[in-house]
């Protein structure tokens, strides 16, 4: 099994998390009542739809991980899964993400925005050289 199976299994099992298919064509997502959260793209690539607020509130956090990818401006950060530790990480991201729903979306309206999938190119980690 994957480490993005495992991570799946794992938050199919969260009561606030229903499963079906990513609303950008690839994958499988995990949604709440209100929005998709997570995007299953590959076995090891998952898109996580944290927020703009919650991305500036954990900016350097997230900047300091190697796992985590964040492209500007959009609303989703891209986990790669590489090791238990990074799905432990996407666990507790999750978690940031359905807080951060709650609040969401501000009067207005929702801000929509597209899924990281084709906008990041992740390079595993050996071969980034170290």
């Amino acid at each position: 099994m994957t480490l993005a199976q495992r991570a799946m299994e794992q938050l199919e099992a969260w009561p606030d998390l229903t499963a079906g298919p990513a609303g950008c064509g690839t994958g499988r997502a995990l949604r709440t009542a209100h929005a998709e959260i997570v995007h299953f793209h590959s076995e090891r690539d998952v898109d996580l739809h944290l927020t703009q607020r919650a991305i500036q509130r954990f900016h350097y956090d997230l900047r300091g991980s190697s796992a985590i990818h964040v492209v500007p401006g959009s609303p989703w950060v891209t986990v790669h899964l590489d090791c238990d530790t990074d799905v432990a990480l996407l666990m507790s991201l999750v978690s940031i993400a359905l807080k951060a729903h709650q609040t969401w979306p501000a009067p207005g309206g929702p801000a929509t925005g597209r899924c990281n999938f084709h906008r990041v190119t992740v390079l595993p980690r050996d071969a980034m050289g170290g």
